[in-house]
């Protein structure tokens, strides 16, 4: 039987482009009457699909018509009935960010990769680590943190110097950005039920902004972060091309 498809795009020119040649060969459906979602952009628009469609609980096969395709297949235009049925899924659980804001308001959000923390003015961020409610570090100075998944540990955290983890593993990484006091702290693995608060010092002084995803919430208090295991995202993979050999393949590039 035919799959119905809910096709996506990004507002690349080359997605644009590949959203009408693929609409027009294969229909295109209301994403609440989809079997499954193409995605057609980068890794950005990727996070942004899965959110999007997370409530309907659909796979989601991107292409990548961007410039970063971790979470992307390769495009082509030809054979998409094919590599859908045979394409091999992940499912992956996000983290749930709860910041407490100078105003006193509470924002919450969902993040695939990462939730940071990142200094908003001239100086470095001065941080206090908790985790389970002991806390870890009475004072961190640095331009920011974050807690990461290991389908995330390949993005930003990787670019801080943090650890890639397995994508089976059951564990967190809290990776620290320029970290000035302790020098060069580097970071901690936590088990991933582990619940991370970050608490802002002087946060007049040296404000801080957290960042869920692509959602930026400014002059945050505090950061609470854990795995949110009732939230599953699935992303369909070209066989053989899935999230666990791309996880190897960064760490011997």
């Amino acid at each position: 039987m035919a799959r119905r498809i809910h096709f996506a795009a990004s507002t690349a020119p080359a997605a644009v482009e590949a959203f009408a040649h693929l609409a027009a060969a294969h229909g295109q459906v209301p994403v609440a009457q989809a079997d499954v979602v193409v995605a057609l952009g980068g890794d950005g628009f990727m996070l942004h699909t899965l959110h999007q469609v997370q409530p309907f609980g659909l796979p989601v096969y991107g292409m990548n018509c961007g410039t970063i395709g971790f979470l992307m297949n390769t495009f082509f235009a030809e054979g998409l009935a094919e590599r859908l049925d045979e394409a091999e899924e992940a499912v992956i659980n996000p983290l749930a960010m709860r910041a407490v804001t100078a105003d006193g308001g509470v924002v919450e959000a969902l993040a695939i990769n990462e939730v940071s923390l990142l200094r908003a003015g001239a100086q470095a961020a001065k941080l206090r680590i908790s985790v389970d409610g002991k806390i870890r570090m009475e004072e961190l100075v640095c331009d920011g943190a974050l807690v990461a998944t290991p389908a995330g540990s390949t993005a930003y955290n990787y670019s801080a110097h943090g650890p890639i983890l397995p994508i089976g593993a059951d564990v967190l990484t809290l990776t620290a950005m320029a970290a000035f006091r302790p020098r060069r702290w580097r970071g901690a693995l936590l088990p991933a039920r582990a619940v991370v608060r970050i608490d802002v010092l002087e946060p007049e002084k040296r404000p801080v902004r957290a960042d869920s995803d692509s959602r930026s919430v400014p002059s945050v208090l505090s950061v609470e972060v854990r795995s949110e295991p009732g939230v599953r995202h699935r992303i369909l993979f070209d066989p053989g091309h899935g999230l666990e050999e791309r996880l190897l393949n960064e760490q011997f590039a």
